[in-house]
């Protein structure tokens, strides 16, 4: 099973602490041991840990979807 943390600040858009969301997110090593990444951006931290199940060579995060330009998490 997968996992994800995230920290967000309600007041602005300040810096979002590095090392507070690198421990959030290695924390959950037990929820996803294969893969690992962080987001930041002012006012907000994203991070996943990776259980691959399906899609083992194929599946790292984060995905893009080329038709749409996009990128999927």
């Amino acid at each position: 099973m997968c996992g994800i943390a995230g920290i967000f600040d309600t007041q602005g858009r300040r810096p979002i602490d590095a090392p507070t969301l690198n421990r959030m997110t290695d924390s959950m090593v037990h929820r996803g041991p294969d893969g690992r990444g962080v987001h930041l951006e002012p006012g907000l931290g994203l991070g996943h840990r990776r259980l691959s199940i399906i899609d083992l060579a194929g599946g790292a995060q984060p995905m893009h979807d080329q038709q749409m330009g996009t990128v999927v998490a």
